[in-house]
């Protein structure tokens, strides 16, 4: 299996509502370092998994949205915990649809699999890996 793994970050606010969350309950700041690595068994006609300078467009394309906000504001996550889990479900579904609609170079639509990694600290870090056709 070849891979290629592009990475960004990104600051956000949020506060994660539930017993669970103890002082995370309250608003605070965090920043992500986000890695996003595409799986292929086969390169494409132009020998790459996927064009990185494309990857690299579509990863900021889709953190975007996310960058330096509030995400308890943020219509499309509403009513959600903004988990690092969670976040990394959504980046995800993000990049699986830019890679099956090609927007990651000649071939992109052939990436089989995504893993989205989100790097919470220098200790801890979560991710989710898929099919990009089923994510």
């Amino acid at each position: 299996m070849f891979a290629v793994e592009v990475r960004d970050h990104i600051m956000i606010a949020h506060s994660l509502k539930g017993d669970l969350f103890g002082p995370a309950q309250r608003l605070h700041g965090a920043t992500f370092v986000v890695d996003v690595a595409f799986f292929r068994t086969r390169l494409t006609a132009d020998e790459v998994v996927v064009d990185i300078g494309r990857a690299t467009e579509a990863l900021a394309a889709v953190l975007a949205p996310l960058r330096y906000r509030n995400l308890d504001d943020v219509a499309a996550l509403a009513g959600r915990i903004t988990t690092t889990e969670f976040l990394c479900k959504h980046v995800f579904d993000g990049m699986a649809a830019a890679a099956r609609a090609g927007a990651l170079g000649t071939g992109s639509d052939g990436v089989e699999r995504l893993r989205v990694t989100l790097h919470e600290s220098h200790v801890a870090r979560a991710w989710y890996e898929g099919p990009v056709g089923g994510g």
